[in-house]
Protein backbone atom coordinates (compact mmCIF):
# COMPACT_ATOMS: atom_id res chain seq x y z
CA UNK A 1 0.00 0.00 0.00
CA UNK A 2 1.18 3.41 -0.62
CA UNK A 3 -0.29 7.09 0.21
CA UNK A 4 0.46 9.26 -2.61
CA UNK A 5 -0.87 11.73 -0.14
CA UNK A 6 -4.05 12.13 2.13
CA UNK A 7 -6.61 11.91 -0.86
CA UNK A 8 -4.76 9.23 -2.68
CA UNK A 9 -4.12 5.68 -1.46
CA UNK A 10 -2.53 3.03 -4.23
CA UNK A 11 -1.83 -0.69 -4.20
CA UNK A 12 0.40 -0.49 -6.57
CA UNK A 13 3.77 1.63 -7.53
CA UNK A 14 2.21 4.89 -7.70
CA UNK A 15 5.48 5.28 -10.04
CA UNK A 16 4.00 2.60 -12.54
CA UNK A 17 0.79 4.53 -13.39
CA UNK A 18 0.46 6.26 -16.89
CA UNK A 19 0.43 10.53 -16.09
CA UNK A 20 -2.91 10.75 -17.44
CA UNK A 21 -4.51 8.32 -14.82
CA UNK A 22 -2.53 9.90 -12.33
CA UNK A 23 -4.30 13.24 -13.45
CA UNK A 24 -7.29 11.63 -13.85
CA UNK A 25 -6.94 10.38 -10.13
CA UNK A 26 -5.98 13.86 -8.62
CA UNK A 27 -8.77 14.66 -10.27
CA UNK A 28 -12.12 13.17 -8.48
CA UNK A 29 -9.89 13.13 -5.27
CA UNK A 30 -10.37 16.65 -5.07
CA UNK A 31 -13.96 16.78 -5.25
CA UNK A 32 -15.32 17.50 -1.87
CA UNK A 33 -17.92 15.46 -1.15
CA UNK A 34 -14.97 12.23 -1.68
CA UNK A 35 -14.89 10.63 1.79
CA UNK A 36 -11.39 10.05 2.66
CA UNK A 37 -9.36 9.04 0.04
CA UNK A 38 -9.86 7.41 -3.56
CA UNK A 39 -8.27 3.69 -3.18
CA UNK A 40 -6.61 2.76 -6.23
CA UNK A 41 -6.42 -1.35 -7.13
CA UNK A 42 -3.60 -2.58 -9.06
CA UNK A 43 -4.98 -2.87 -12.28
CA UNK A 44 -5.73 0.66 -12.41
CA UNK A 45 -5.72 2.52 -15.86
CA UNK A 46 -7.02 5.72 -17.81
CA UNK A 47 -11.08 5.79 -18.18
CA UNK A 48 -13.83 7.64 -18.93
CA UNK A 49 -15.15 9.48 -16.06
CA UNK A 50 -12.75 8.16 -13.46
CA UNK A 51 -9.79 5.42 -13.58
CA UNK A 52 -10.82 2.02 -14.24
CA UNK A 53 -9.15 0.23 -10.85
CA UNK A 54 -10.37 2.80 -8.38
CA UNK A 55 -12.76 2.37 -5.56
CA UNK A 56 -14.29 6.17 -4.96
CA UNK A 57 -16.24 6.48 -1.47
CA UNK A 58 -18.70 9.49 -1.08
CA UNK A 59 -21.13 11.05 1.26
CA UNK A 60 -24.19 12.84 -0.27
CA UNK A 61 -23.15 12.57 -3.84
CA UNK A 62 -22.40 10.17 -6.85
CA UNK A 63 -20.74 10.92 -9.92
CA UNK A 64 -22.81 8.86 -12.60
CA UNK A 65 -19.76 8.33 -15.00
CA UNK A 66 -17.13 7.19 -12.29
CA UNK A 67 -19.63 4.43 -12.42
CA UNK A 68 -19.65 4.03 -15.98
CA UNK A 69 -22.16 3.17 -18.67
CA UNK A 70 -21.53 -0.99 -18.24
CA UNK A 71 -23.45 -1.08 -15.36
CA UNK A 72 -23.58 -3.97 -13.76
CA UNK A 73 -20.66 -5.27 -15.41
CA UNK A 74 -18.95 -8.19 -13.35
CA UNK A 75 -18.06 -12.09 -13.43
CA UNK A 76 -19.80 -15.46 -12.83
CA UNK A 77 -17.93 -18.25 -12.19
CA UNK A 78 -18.91 -22.27 -11.61
CA UNK A 79 -17.13 -25.24 -10.61
CA UNK A 80 -18.15 -27.91 -12.24
CA UNK A 81 -17.55 -32.27 -11.22
CA UNK A 82 -15.56 -32.42 -14.30
CA UNK A 83 -12.04 -32.85 -14.55
CA UNK A 84 -9.74 -32.39 -17.45
CA UNK A 85 -9.67 -36.63 -17.80
CA UNK A 86 -13.20 -36.21 -18.30
CA UNK A 87 -13.06 -33.43 -21.09
CA UNK A 88 -13.35 -34.90 -25.24
CA UNK A 89 -9.75 -34.19 -26.65
CA UNK A 90 -11.20 -32.11 -29.58
CA UNK A 91 -12.97 -29.05 -27.53
CA UNK A 92 -14.14 -27.24 -30.79
CA UNK A 93 -17.77 -28.84 -30.22
CA UNK A 94 -17.96 -27.52 -26.78
CA UNK A 95 -16.89 -24.11 -28.36
CA UNK A 96 -19.24 -24.10 -31.13
CA UNK A 97 -22.43 -25.66 -29.27
CA UNK A 98 -22.12 -23.11 -26.68
CA UNK A 99 -21.51 -20.30 -29.40
CA UNK A 100 -25.11 -21.68 -31.06
CA UNK A 101 -26.74 -21.21 -27.48
CA UNK A 102 -25.26 -17.87 -26.78
CA UNK A 103 -25.63 -15.13 -29.10
CA UNK A 104 -22.43 -13.02 -29.10
CA UNK A 105 -20.80 -9.37 -30.42
CA UNK A 106 -22.76 -6.04 -30.15
CA UNK A 107 -25.95 -5.14 -30.38
CA UNK A 108 -26.43 -9.41 -31.15
CA UNK A 109 -29.86 -10.35 -29.56
CA UNK A 110 -31.59 -13.17 -28.71
CA UNK A 111 -34.04 -14.64 -32.34
CA UNK A 112 -36.81 -16.10 -29.10
CA UNK A 113 -36.00 -16.27 -25.30
CA UNK A 114 -35.53 -19.57 -23.55
CA UNK A 115 -38.20 -20.48 -21.00
CA UNK A 116 -35.40 -19.04 -17.72
CA UNK A 117 -34.72 -15.66 -19.67
CA UNK A 118 -38.84 -15.26 -20.00
CA UNK A 119 -38.67 -15.79 -16.44
CA UNK A 120 -35.82 -13.81 -15.71
CA UNK A 121 -37.55 -11.09 -17.66
CA UNK A 122 -40.80 -10.87 -16.36
CA UNK A 123 -38.77 -10.72 -13.12
CA UNK A 124 -37.33 -7.22 -14.51
CA UNK A 125 -40.58 -6.28 -15.62
CA UNK A 126 -42.21 -6.55 -12.22
CA UNK A 127 -39.10 -4.86 -11.15
CA UNK A 128 -39.11 -1.91 -13.44
CA UNK A 129 -40.64 1.83 -11.93
CA UNK A 130 -40.83 2.75 -15.80
CA UNK A 131 -41.51 1.52 -19.08
CA UNK A 132 -37.51 0.40 -20.40
CA UNK A 133 -39.27 -0.10 -23.74
CA UNK A 134 -38.73 3.75 -24.73
CA UNK A 135 -35.14 3.49 -23.59
CA UNK A 136 -34.06 0.55 -25.35
CA UNK A 137 -36.96 -1.54 -27.09
CA UNK A 138 -34.46 -4.31 -27.17
CA UNK A 139 -33.83 -4.81 -23.77
CA UNK A 140 -35.86 -8.06 -23.02
CA UNK A 141 -34.21 -9.42 -26.39
CA UNK A 142 -30.48 -9.10 -25.04
CA UNK A 143 -31.03 -11.01 -21.80
CA UNK A 144 -28.95 -13.75 -22.48
CA UNK A 145 -26.33 -12.03 -24.77
CA UNK A 146 -22.58 -11.59 -24.32
CA UNK A 147 -21.58 -8.75 -25.89
CA UNK A 148 -17.77 -7.83 -27.15
CA UNK A 149 -15.03 -6.33 -26.05
CA UNK A 150 -13.34 -7.89 -23.22
CA UNK A 151 -16.62 -9.78 -22.28
CA UNK A 152 -15.97 -13.75 -22.59
CA UNK A 153 -17.03 -17.21 -21.68
CA UNK A 154 -14.18 -19.56 -20.66
CA UNK A 155 -14.24 -23.14 -20.24
CA UNK A 156 -10.95 -23.49 -17.31
CA UNK A 157 -9.09 -26.17 -15.90
CA UNK A 158 -7.79 -24.96 -11.66
CA UNK A 159 -4.43 -26.62 -10.38
CA UNK A 160 -6.03 -29.82 -9.25
CA UNK A 161 -7.05 -29.94 -13.32
CA UNK A 162 -10.98 -29.61 -11.84
CA UNK A 163 -13.46 -27.81 -14.69
CA UNK A 164 -14.53 -24.58 -14.13
CA UNK A 165 -16.72 -22.39 -16.62
CA UNK A 166 -15.90 -18.46 -16.26
CA UNK A 167 -18.02 -15.99 -17.77
CA UNK A 168 -17.74 -11.89 -18.17
CA UNK A 169 -20.41 -9.59 -19.26
CA UNK A 170 -22.73 -6.32 -18.39
CA UNK A 171 -25.93 -4.31 -18.48
CA UNK A 172 -25.45 -4.92 -22.14
CA UNK A 173 -27.38 -2.06 -24.20
CA UNK A 174 -30.11 -1.20 -21.89
CA UNK A 175 -27.41 -0.26 -19.27
CA UNK A 176 -25.67 1.55 -21.48
CA UNK A 177 -28.24 3.77 -22.53
CA UNK A 178 -29.65 4.15 -18.94
CA UNK A 179 -26.10 5.26 -17.98
CA UNK A 180 -25.98 7.61 -20.68
CA UNK A 181 -28.97 9.53 -20.20
CA UNK A 182 -27.97 9.68 -16.36
CA UNK A 183 -24.69 11.30 -17.17
CA UNK A 184 -26.05 13.83 -19.43
CA UNK A 185 -28.40 14.92 -16.74
CA UNK A 186 -25.58 15.29 -14.62
CA UNK A 187 -24.13 17.39 -16.54
CA UNK A 188 -26.94 19.66 -17.44
CA UNK A 189 -27.36 20.22 -13.84
CA UNK A 190 -23.46 21.27 -13.67
CA UNK A 191 -24.14 23.86 -16.52
CA UNK A 192 -27.52 25.44 -14.68
CA UNK A 193 -25.36 25.55 -11.27
CA UNK A 194 -22.67 26.80 -12.97
CA UNK A 195 -19.95 24.34 -11.19
CA UNK A 196 -16.60 24.46 -12.24
CA UNK A 197 -15.45 21.30 -13.13
CA UNK A 198 -11.42 19.97 -14.17
CA UNK A 199 -13.41 17.25 -16.09
CA UNK A 200 -16.53 17.32 -17.32
CA UNK A 201 -17.34 13.54 -16.63
CA UNK A 202 -17.12 14.41 -13.02
CA UNK A 203 -20.47 15.74 -13.28
CA UNK A 204 -22.33 14.52 -10.03
CA UNK A 205 -25.72 14.36 -8.50
CA UNK A 206 -26.55 15.26 -5.16
CA UNK A 207 -28.29 12.74 -2.86
CA UNK A 208 -31.90 13.79 -1.73
CA UNK A 209 -32.96 15.25 -5.73
CA UNK A 210 -35.10 13.73 -7.93
CA UNK A 211 -32.27 13.40 -9.89
CA UNK A 212 -29.99 11.37 -7.82
CA UNK A 213 -33.17 8.61 -6.99
CA UNK A 214 -34.00 8.38 -10.40
CA UNK A 215 -30.43 7.40 -11.34
CA UNK A 216 -30.41 5.25 -8.45
CA UNK A 217 -33.47 3.62 -9.24
CA UNK A 218 -32.14 3.08 -12.87
CA UNK A 219 -28.85 2.09 -11.68
CA UNK A 220 -30.37 -0.99 -9.09
CA UNK A 221 -32.78 -2.38 -12.04
CA UNK A 222 -29.66 -2.12 -14.51
CA UNK A 223 -26.93 -3.98 -11.97
CA UNK A 224 -30.11 -6.34 -11.57
CA UNK A 225 -30.32 -6.65 -15.10
CA UNK A 226 -26.61 -7.43 -15.52
CA UNK A 227 -26.51 -10.92 -12.72
CA UNK A 228 -29.54 -12.24 -14.46
CA UNK A 229 -28.05 -11.94 -17.83
CA UNK A 230 -25.09 -13.40 -17.01
CA UNK A 231 -26.55 -16.40 -15.13
CA UNK A 232 -29.07 -16.93 -17.93
CA UNK A 233 -25.81 -17.39 -19.84
CA UNK A 234 -24.32 -19.50 -17.65
CA UNK A 235 -27.62 -21.60 -17.68
CA UNK A 236 -27.06 -22.12 -21.33
CA UNK A 237 -23.48 -23.15 -20.85
CA UNK A 238 -24.07 -25.75 -18.33
CA UNK A 239 -26.86 -27.13 -21.21
CA UNK A 240 -24.29 -27.58 -23.58
CA UNK A 241 -22.08 -29.51 -21.09
CA UNK A 242 -24.96 -31.86 -20.21
CA UNK A 243 -25.67 -32.94 -23.60
CA UNK A 244 -21.91 -32.84 -23.94
CA UNK A 245 -21.06 -34.90 -21.09
CA UNK A 246 -24.49 -36.94 -20.99
CA UNK A 247 -25.73 -36.52 -24.56
CA UNK A 248 -29.07 -35.02 -22.51
CA UNK A 249 -30.50 -31.81 -21.00
CA UNK A 250 -31.35 -32.37 -17.35
CA UNK A 251 -28.47 -32.99 -15.55
CA UNK A 252 -26.69 -29.35 -14.34
CA UNK A 253 -27.50 -29.74 -10.76
CA UNK A 254 -24.96 -32.42 -10.36
CA UNK A 255 -22.91 -30.57 -13.46
CA UNK A 256 -22.54 -27.16 -10.68
CA UNK A 257 -20.67 -27.81 -7.52
CA UNK A 258 -20.07 -23.73 -6.38
CA UNK A 259 -20.64 -20.61 -7.87
CA UNK A 260 -19.71 -17.20 -7.16
CA UNK A 261 -21.15 -14.22 -8.68
CA UNK A 262 -19.44 -10.30 -8.45
CA UNK A 263 -20.37 -7.11 -10.26
CA UNK A 264 -17.21 -4.81 -10.84
CA UNK A 265 -19.32 -1.57 -12.19
CA UNK A 266 -21.18 -0.68 -9.40
CA UNK A 267 -22.77 1.55 -6.46
CA UNK A 268 -24.09 1.03 -3.30
CA UNK A 269 -24.05 1.91 0.34
CA UNK A 270 -21.91 0.94 3.12
CA UNK A 271 -20.45 1.24 6.42
CA UNK A 272 -16.85 2.48 6.27
CA UNK A 273 -14.93 3.94 8.81
CA UNK A 274 -18.00 4.24 11.40
CA UNK A 275 -19.88 6.71 8.49
CA UNK A 276 -22.21 5.59 5.65
CA UNK A 277 -20.83 6.15 2.39
CA UNK A 278 -21.76 5.23 -0.91
CA UNK A 279 -19.08 2.95 -2.46
CA UNK A 280 -18.27 3.28 -6.17
CA UNK A 281 -16.34 0.76 -7.35
CA UNK A 282 -15.16 1.23 -11.45
CA UNK A 283 -13.26 -1.99 -12.16
CA UNK A 284 -12.79 -2.99 -9.10
CA UNK A 285 -14.80 -5.97 -6.99
CA UNK A 286 -16.10 -6.14 -3.42
CA UNK A 287 -14.22 -8.45 -0.86
CA UNK A 288 -15.32 -8.46 2.77
CA UNK A 289 -13.61 -11.28 4.66
CA UNK A 290 -13.55 -14.07 3.13
CA UNK A 291 -16.09 -13.12 0.31
CA UNK A 292 -15.60 -14.87 -2.97
CA UNK A 293 -14.04 -12.95 -6.06
CA UNK A 294 -13.26 -13.73 -8.94
CA UNK A 295 -10.07 -11.89 -11.24
CA UNK A 296 -9.49 -12.67 -14.46
CA UNK A 297 -6.72 -11.86 -16.66
CA UNK A 298 -6.78 -11.85 -20.65
CA UNK A 299 -7.20 -14.03 -23.00
CA UNK A 300 -5.05 -17.14 -23.15
CA UNK A 301 -3.31 -16.35 -19.39
CA UNK A 302 -4.39 -16.78 -16.16
CA UNK A 303 -7.37 -16.13 -13.65
CA UNK A 304 -8.13 -16.16 -10.22
CA UNK A 305 -10.77 -17.30 -7.74
CA UNK A 306 -10.20 -15.24 -4.53
CA UNK A 307 -11.27 -14.29 -1.19
CA UNK A 308 -11.20 -11.35 0.89
CA UNK A 309 -8.95 -9.73 3.05
CA UNK A 310 -11.35 -7.18 3.96
CA UNK A 311 -8.58 -4.24 3.80
CA UNK A 312 -10.50 -1.34 4.96
CA UNK A 313 -7.58 1.11 3.55
CA UNK A 314 -9.66 -0.17 0.41
CA UNK A 315 -13.13 0.36 1.32
CA UNK A 316 -13.03 -3.74 1.32
CA UNK A 317 -12.18 -3.71 -2.36
CA UNK A 318 -9.84 -6.02 -5.25
CA UNK A 319 -9.25 -5.50 -8.43
CA UNK A 320 -11.57 -6.24 -11.34
CA UNK A 321 -8.95 -8.09 -13.59
CA UNK A 322 -5.66 -7.17 -16.01
CA UNK A 323 -6.19 -3.82 -16.85
CA UNK A 324 -5.59 -2.32 -20.79
CA UNK A 325 -1.87 -1.68 -21.60
CA UNK A 326 -2.31 -0.18 -25.01
CA UNK A 327 -5.93 1.07 -26.46
CA UNK A 328 -7.79 -1.13 -29.20
CA UNK A 329 -6.53 0.92 -31.44
CA UNK A 330 -2.84 1.04 -30.39
CA UNK A 331 -3.14 -2.78 -30.08
CA UNK A 332 -4.59 -3.46 -33.47
CA UNK A 333 -1.72 -1.17 -34.53
CA UNK A 334 1.58 -3.13 -32.95
CA UNK A 335 -0.51 -6.70 -33.54
CA UNK A 336 -1.30 -9.49 -36.37
CA UNK A 337 -3.36 -12.72 -36.36
CA UNK A 338 -0.45 -14.58 -36.36
CA UNK A 339 0.68 -13.06 -33.29
CA UNK A 340 -3.16 -14.06 -31.49
CA UNK A 341 -2.52 -17.48 -32.42
CA UNK A 342 0.62 -17.67 -30.92
CA UNK A 343 -0.55 -16.21 -28.33
CA UNK A 344 -3.51 -18.02 -27.77
CA UNK A 345 -1.35 -21.71 -28.51
CA UNK A 346 -3.74 -25.13 -27.57
CA UNK A 347 -6.98 -22.95 -26.46
CA UNK A 348 -9.60 -23.72 -28.63
CA UNK A 349 -10.58 -20.23 -29.64
CA UNK A 350 -12.26 -18.23 -33.07
CA UNK A 351 -9.46 -17.50 -35.34
CA UNK A 352 -11.33 -13.92 -36.03
CA UNK A 353 -9.28 -10.45 -36.91
CA UNK A 354 -11.86 -9.10 -34.92
CA UNK A 355 -10.08 -10.09 -31.69
CA UNK A 356 -6.72 -9.13 -32.15
CA UNK A 357 -6.71 -5.94 -30.10
CA UNK A 358 -7.72 -8.44 -26.91
CA UNK A 359 -4.48 -10.19 -27.56
CA UNK A 360 -2.90 -10.95 -24.28
CA UNK A 361 -0.13 -8.52 -24.89
CA UNK A 362 -2.90 -5.61 -25.11
CA UNK A 363 -3.05 -5.83 -21.26
CA UNK A 364 -1.00 -6.01 -17.63
CA UNK A 365 0.46 -9.04 -16.79
CA UNK A 366 -1.94 -10.61 -14.70
CA UNK A 367 0.29 -11.95 -12.30
CA UNK A 368 2.22 -8.45 -11.50
CA UNK A 369 -1.73 -7.60 -10.78
CA UNK A 370 -2.24 -10.50 -8.48
CA UNK A 371 1.25 -9.78 -6.89
CA UNK A 372 0.19 -5.98 -5.80
CA UNK A 373 -2.79 -7.78 -4.28
CA UNK A 374 -1.65 -9.57 -1.66
CA UNK A 375 -2.83 -6.69 0.75
CA UNK A 376 -6.36 -7.49 -0.81
CA UNK A 377 -7.00 -10.82 -1.49
CA UNK A 378 -6.16 -14.73 -0.92
CA UNK A 379 -5.90 -17.08 -4.10
CA UNK A 380 -7.69 -19.83 -3.85
CA UNK A 381 -7.43 -21.12 -7.07
CA UNK A 382 -5.28 -20.38 -10.20
CA UNK A 383 -7.51 -21.28 -13.45
CA UNK A 384 -5.68 -22.01 -16.92
CA UNK A 385 -7.88 -21.44 -20.16
CA UNK A 386 -8.54 -24.29 -22.42
CA UNK A 387 -11.64 -22.81 -24.52
CA UNK A 388 -12.29 -19.19 -25.16
CA UNK A 389 -15.14 -17.43 -26.50
CA UNK A 390 -15.57 -13.77 -27.25
CA UNK A 391 -17.54 -11.53 -29.58
CA UNK A 392 -17.11 -9.41 -32.47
Amino acid sequence: MYQVNDRIITFLPPESIEPQAKTQLENIAEMPFVFRHVAVMPDCHLGKGATVGSVIATKGAIIPAAVGVDVGCGMVAVRTKFFAKDLPDNLDPLRNGIERRIPLGAGAGNSRLTDTAEERVDELSAAATQDYDKVDKNWRNALGTLGSGNHFIEICLDEDDQVWVVLHSGSRGIGNRLATKHIKVAQRLMDQQAVDLKDRDLAFLTENTPEFEAYMTDLLWAQDFARLNREEMMDRVLKELSYTFFGEDGHQPEIEIERINCHHNFSQQEEHFGNTVWVTRKGAIQMKKNQKGIIPGSMGTRSYIVSGLENPFAFNSAPHGAGRRFSRGEAKRRFTMEDLERAMGDISFRHSKSLIDEIPQAYKDIDEVMENSKELVHVDHVLRQVVNIKGD
